[in-house]
């Protein structure tokens, strides 16, 4: 029975990708690309709540309704949840909209979202 096993995971892995005709992606050059990224703001939507709740059930109400948070922990110990980054700002307040929705439709009450600026990570 092993021996079947090996053989159908051989075949298998033989076939991925048969027929198909798959080239590299060309990297591109760090300078190009660093100068438009450091040239533009980018924008969070972060989420917090007036009484202290648990880091872990705020994320994980966003992550059930679809909103994808980073949980960071910024210079003064202070942990954050954020969504993002946003590359404009009316990206960012877009999805503001749909979370306070959210917020509003789940009857989460003391829990705000605000907008801030994509802190740098040095």
């Amino acid at each position: 029975m092993r021996k079947l096993v090996w053989v159908v995971a051989a075949l298998v892995l033989a076939g991925c990708g048969e027929g198909k005709n798959v080239e590299a992606p060309k990297p591109q050059s760090a300078a190009v690309t660093a100068p438009a990224a450091a040239a533009a703001p980018q924008w969070d939507l972060e989420v917090r709540g007036e009484t202290p709740q648990a880091v872990s059930d705020l994320s994980g109400w966003l992550i059930e309704h679809a909103f994808v948070p980073t949980v960071i922990k910024d210079g003064s110990g202070k942990t954050r949840i954020l969504i993002g980054p946003f590359n404009s700002q009316a990206e960012a307040e877009a999805r503001k909209v749909q979370v306070d929705a959210a917020l509003v439709k789940a009857k989460k009450q003391n829990v705000e979202s605000v907008l801030v600026e994509h802190p740098l990570t040095p």
